[in-house]
């Protein structure tokens, strides 16, 4: 017997089995022209002349080729070097090719600048459209983006610095070169508040700005001390808050000074994530570093503030994103995939989740377009208080309510692809991780809660305005109705409101996501997102939506293969 099965030879071309049951690849598609819901908000608030760019940027963010960078730009991580090969201090991150290729993408398709640069009715919504296509492919790169664009406000206070900044901030080009800002005409920006005592209690922090000469706004500050989080290292320069005599002050700090020399800004490590990988994060020390006045001295807060709003702003559309792409995959794959007789897209069961996921990407993109065109509004018209007291209210609203939401989203349209929804060949497993950094970012969900509390102190107006959004929508379905009775009961009685935040806030988002997706005017939707999220049936896992609603509507919306 041995001797016969020594004689056996295996086949190793031996066709073992033939691939079938399997979904394309979400690739080389029309992110933005199979995206009805996004094309619809971007035709309801104000951005329709920017169709043809929008189209265009959709047919690269779907491309094989793009989607392949973002998948790069995270299997290689940023790599940090201290000194160069020769011992001088370098403070040196290295990205990935692909990464620079998704930067260039972005800057130079004005994401960072359009709105400030050619302002007009409807610029912060495409713009918005535009950041919420290319995150899809990466999120990481989209900080910097974010960081470069939400700059602009806090610079612009200071008009000495604007002057010198702003036109080269406001480039669209991109430059990676590690060389000083007085040589390149492109330049990138990014932010360290937070230190490792004080963490959102910014007003904890204990670096230090001495004046070397003048004090004063656009005057130079020489920086001792440290930031436990500065995003984007190699940016050219950095907003930064440090101590002052007259309290805590905002500084624009750059990687080198003018003379060309290095500034003493050291990079410590870059910080070891579990998502938003693609992009570098570090801790850094300010070892007399200089740095110039933002706005006055002691009014750091409400100069970086203006940094933050839109920092928040883009964390709702970042958030939006990664739910978008989320149903497009799950939805890709339930419609090439088949079981027990029929594919996963004609079960019933699946068909509920599926739906129930979509009517999330609807909610979030409904509120957070109605903040770009709040932003756009209050851009134009300073005085349009409606608009800039909504946006007050409703940038910590809804960046609490939809990045809060995300990560439970993300899981469970990865559960959808089964085994492949966790192996790193598909983005599933990515979009899982990015899907916390968000609701942490910019402040968590106690700062979001809490920040809304104290715009209600500060600006008891912002309430009414809220409630006069609402209005518009009034007596159009009776459960939305009573949600908002209910939510101004809430604010009727406000004993122990901090105690209470998060619950306040939780129905101050959904009453407007559901307003909103009312006054979109797609009952399929409206009905359906009411139904589960102000009806009897809220407050529970994805997949438990009433019967009786109409899902071939909102499974339309969800494909990403409608409309090819």
């Amino acid at each position: 017997m041995n001797a016969k099965h020594d004689t056996l030879k295996a086949d190793p071309l031996a066709q073992t089995h033939e691939v079938f049951n399997q979904a394309r690849a979400l690739e080389d598609y029309n992110a933005y022209d199979n995206d009805t819901a996004l094309r619809e908000a971007v035709a309801r608030h104000g951005a329709s002349w920017a169709e043809d760019a929008l189209s265009a940027h959709g047919a690269r963010t779907g491309s094989a080729e793009v989607i392949e960078w973002g998948f790069l730009a995270n299997e290689h991580k940023p790599q940090f070097f201290s000194h160069d090969r020769q011992g001088y201090r370098v403070d040196l991150v290295k990205y990935h090719e692909s990464y620079h290729r998704l930067m260039a993408l972005g800057l130079e398709s004005g994401m960072h600048s359009s709105p400030w640069s050619n302002p007009k009715p409807g610029a912060h919504v495409a713009r918005a459209a535009q950041s919420y296509l290319q995150a899809q492919v990466d999120a990481g790169h989209g900080c910097p983006l974010t960081m470069t664009f939400a700059s602009v406000p806090s610079i612009s206070l200071t008009p000495a610095l604007a002057k010198e900044w702003l036109p080269k901030i406001l480039n669209n080009a991109y430059d990676p070169r590690n060389v000083p800002h007085t040589e390149k005409q492109a330049l990138t920006i990014g932010m360290g508040m937070t230190e490792k005592q004080g963490g959102s209690d910014v007003r904890a922090n204990t670096t230090v700005a001495t004046a070397i000469g003048n004090e004063g706004p656009g005057e130079a500050y020489e920086l001792v001390g440290h930031k436990w989080f500065t995003s984007a290292p190699m940016c050219d320069a950095f907003l930064v808050l440090a101590q002052t005599q007259g309290g805590l002050s905002c500084f624009l700090v750059p990687r080198w000074r003018p003379d060309g020399s290095k500034n003493p800004i050291q990079v410590q490590r870059l910080k070891n994530k579990m998502g938003n990988v693609s992009n570098a994060s570090s801790e850094i020390e300010l070892r007399g570093a200089l740095g110039w006045l933002v706005g006055e001295e002691g009014r750091g807060v409400p100069a970086i503030i203006e940094m933050v709003a839109m920092t928040r702003f883009d964390c709702m559309i970042g958030s939006a994103s990664g739910q978008r792409q989320a149903v497009a995959q799950a939805v890709n794959h339930a419609a090439g995939r088949a079981a027990f007789g029929k594919t996963l897209l004609d079960q019933p069961l699946m068909r509920n989740v599926l739906a129930d996921l979509q009517l999330e990407v609807e909610g979030s993109l409904a509120i957070a377009m109605r903040m770009g065109e709040a932003l756009d509004q209050s851009t134009l018209d300073p005085s349009n208080s409606h608009e800039s007291l909504l946006l007050r209210l409703g940038l910590p609203a809804g960046k609490y309510w939809i990045c809060k939401r995300t990560p439970f989203h993300a899981y469970e349209a990865m559960e959808c692809l089964g085994g492949n929804g966790v192996t790193e060949d598909f983005i599933m497993a990515r979009l899982y991780r990015e899907a916390p950094i968000n609701a942490i970012w910019e402040g968590s969900g106690n700062v979001q809660a809490l920040d809304m509390l104290r715009a209600l102190g500060k600006t008891p107006a912002v309430l009414d305005t809220w409630f006069a959004e609402l209005a518009k929508t009034q007596g159009s379905d009776a459960r939305l109705d009573k949600a908002v009775d209910t939510l101004k009961r809430e604010f009727s009685d406000m004993d122990e409101a901090e105690y209470r935040a998060r619950d306040i806030v939780d129905r101050v988002s959904l009453t407007m996501q559901a307003s909103q997706l009312v006054a979109a005017g797609n009952t399929a939707v409206a009905e359906a997102f009411i139904a589960s999220r102000l009806g009897e049936h809220g407050d529970r896992n994805y997949g438990t939506l009433p019967k009786g609603l109409d899902l071939d509507e909102v499974l339309k919306r969800a494909n990403p293969w409608e409309g090819n």
